[in-house]
């Protein structure tokens, strides 16, 4: 027992600091001098105390890219669609809590430790930007083409088709899908966002497993 009270304060401490350090440090480390030509498109990291997602908007290359939302039930083509968000995230958690009302210690427990993981994908209308969960960044067209790579090559596939989670949504416009890997509270839902804007060409922290350092790293290195 006195081990365990004399470690869990030290590991809490270093995942501090390792925390802290993650948003201090870039990465990449030095900025790319390369300039992008062509038409700039604007992206969207949307925030809350807990979860980050990517928001692209609803063009045609966006739509060519994933045309099996519209084809499992997410209305892309809605007149009103302006953004398709798109979050990861462990499945139980996730699944199990769509609102605060709804937490369980069990859905709880699994996103604190290890979980399959999921994409959730959402389509919204406009949004009022800049605001504190709202923040929107230019990248070239090789950076667009990156981060939709990388999103797309989140979702498992079966025979070579995307596999929706049958049965939970939150609303009428999202839908769930089965990702690749699993989800640890150590590289979760911030850090897979943290990725994906890399793959754009933005710099973010070395580590942001929290919205508020991914937030705070991506205000000071871009």
């Amino acid at each position: 027992m006195r081990r365990l009270s004399i470690g869990l304060p030290l590991l809490v401490l270093l995942l501090a600091l390792a925390a802290s350090l993650g948003t201090i440090v870039p990465q990449p480390l030095f900025a790319s001098r390369e300039g992008e030509g062509g038409e700039t498109r604007r992206i969207l990291v949307l925030s809350n105390p807990i979860h980050t997602d990517i928001a692209i908007p609803v063009d045609a290359e966006s739509l060519a890219r994933f045309p099996f939302l519209g084809q499992s039930g997410v209305p892309v083509d809605d007149p009103a669609a302006r953004w398709i968000v798109f979050g990861r995230g462990g499945r139980t958690f996730y699944l199990e809590t769509p609102t605060w009302a709804d937490l369980k210690p069990m859905p709880l427990l699994r996103g604190l430790t290890l979980d399959r993981a999921v994409l959730h994908v959402d389509v919204v209308g406009a949004l009022a930007e800049p605001s504190l969960s709202v923040q929107g960044f230019e990248i070239g067209p090789a950076g667009y083409k990156r981060l939709l790579d990388m999103i797309a090559a989140s979702f498992a596939t079966r025979e070579g088709q995307v596999v929706p989670v049958p049965d939970v949504r939150y609303g009428q416009n999202d839908r769930f899908f089965e990702a690749i890997g699993w989800f640890t509270a150590l590289a979760g839902c911030n850090t897979w966002t943290a990725r994906g804007l890399r793959a754009a060409g933005l710099r973010t922290g070395l580590w942001n497993p929290l919205p508020l350092s991914l937030t705070f790293s991506l205000t000071q290195f871009n």
